[in-house]
């Protein structure tokens, strides 16, 4: 009877925090964003009370009102899929899954953008903090923050929000 309790438990257990197979998250809907491009680079600069019509609303608390999401609860914090990362805002390619990397934190982190202009730095002192905002580069989006302790090559890790990005998986 004990062996049977000790092995049903184990199995349970074991059931539980077997990790589940990833599938590829669902990618915001854009249809309603005229402003919407992943091949226009160019620099745009939209009115709040535009944003706001065209975003969802989280996309719009995040990415314009410079909201942060729970830790652990993003759908792309633990992801693992290869391919690209958009800004779920305005579309620009922002980062590639062979720069992303564990870190802990509860956010996707990254290494490197994709190229120097996709994203931009400001400094930002708020919560009592010293800290350096990344936004993207082409809709000025609200992205997350850029820290010092990453790994090799850059030793920089890029702590995104999960809403404002979007994925798109390699081609098979």
């Amino acid at each position: 009877m004990t062996i049977k309790l000790l092995l049903l438990t184990a199995t349970i257990l074991f059931t539980a925090c077997s990790a589940p197979s990833q599938t590829t998250p669902t990618m915001t809907t854009h249809t309603s964003n005229p402003y919407y491009s992943r091949t226009d680079t160019t620099p745009i600069t939209i009115a709040n009370s535009e944003w706001k019509k065209v975003l969802p609303e989280e996309v719009y608390y995040i990415a314009r009102e410079q909201g942060t999401e729970r830790a652990f609860t993003g759908k792309y914090w633990d992801f693992e899929g290869l391919g690209t990362y958009y800004c779920a805002a305005c579309g620009n390619q922002l980062f590639r899954s062979d720069s992303k990397f564990g870190s802990g934190c509860g956010w996707p982190s990254f290494f490197e953008p994709v190229r120097k202009t996709a994203v931009r730095y400001i400094d930002d002192n708020t919560h009592g903090m010293v800290r350096t905002e990344v936004r993207c580069g082409r809709c000025d989006g609200h992205l997350g923050h850029v820290f010092d302790d990453g790994p090799p090559p850059t030793g920089l890790r890029f702590c995104m929000n999960s809403i404002v990005l979007d994925f798109e998986p390699d081609s098979k």
